[in-house]
């Protein structure tokens, strides 16, 4: 939490993250365009932004995007403002974006969840795949060979067998990527094993909407925060399942 806020403290880092707000996914060049800023002194306050899990990097060929990563300002959103004033300072804030006619953001970028997760990479990967553990974790039972170009289902788990959506499986590389259609959309899990912990990054895509978008803002952390408990402590979170968006 330390590393966040000497992140934070920063009007210059402040003002990268807001970057990364209104356009995820940015290269270091577009980065530097944009803030008036020489590549070394961008690099260095990004190196800082990364040691404090604020941004994450993602390859795309030779190019590094970069994009925002909520988990530690959900954690500060949890820990200092949600039991005190959250309701309030909600409202508060509709009423201001309201008076300042705050332009709405129409373009739809990329999704990127990071978490570190106690646990083998075979093991992260077994809890991606089975269907059973899918089924105590996210509370829908994702039903796969998990082969390049098999169909997969996300079952119910009352017992209707309803399938409530599904896709093509487009790579599986056990146990360190693999990529699947989610209807309309496209996720990526990447498993990264450092010793004894992994590094699990989930990238989603090509969302059809910005409530889509607000939707897997609010699901991914939640799943992802089961299946980190699962393997952790043996049990999920108490917690309502999540639906992704079609």
């Amino acid at each position: 939490m330390d590393l966040v806020f000497k992140a934070l403290a920063d009007p210059t880092r402040r003002s990268m993250l807001d970057s990364l707000r209104r356009q995820d996914g940015q290269t270091l060049s577009m980065l530097c365009a944009g803030l008036s800023m020489a590549r070394q002194s961008a690099t260095q306050h990004l190196q800082l932004l990364q040691d404090a899990n604020l941004v994450t990097v993602v390859r795309r060929g030779r190019e590094k995007l970069h994009y925002l990563n909520p988990v530690p300002i959900h954690e500060l959103q949890r820990r200092w403002i949600a039991a005190y004033e959250e309701p309030r300072l909600r409202t508060l804030d509709a009423v201001k974006h309201l008076a300042e006619g705050s332009p709405m953001k129409t373009e739809i970028p990329t999704y990127v969840y990071v978490t570190y997760i106690k646990a083998t990479a075979e093991q992260v990967w077994h809890a991606l795949t089975d269907a059973d553990l899918t089924a105590e974790y996210w509370g829908h039972a994702n039903v796969s060979d998990w082969q390049p170009g098999s169909t997969w289902e996300h079952r119910r788990t009352d017992g209707s067998g309803v399938v409530d959506a599904g896709g093509t499986i487009l790579e599986a590389v056990p146990p360190t990527r693999l990529v699947m259609t989610f209807d309309n959309s496209t996720v990526t899990f990447t498993v990264e094993p450092s010793q004894d912990i992994v590094r699990l990054t989930v990238t989603h895509e090509k969302l059809a909407t910005k409530e889509d978008l607000d939707a897997i803002s609010l699901g991914w952390p939640a799943v992802l925060a089961n299946l980190k408990s699962l393997l952790e402590t043996g049990r999920p979170l108490p917690q309502a399942p999540w639906e992704m968006p079609a």
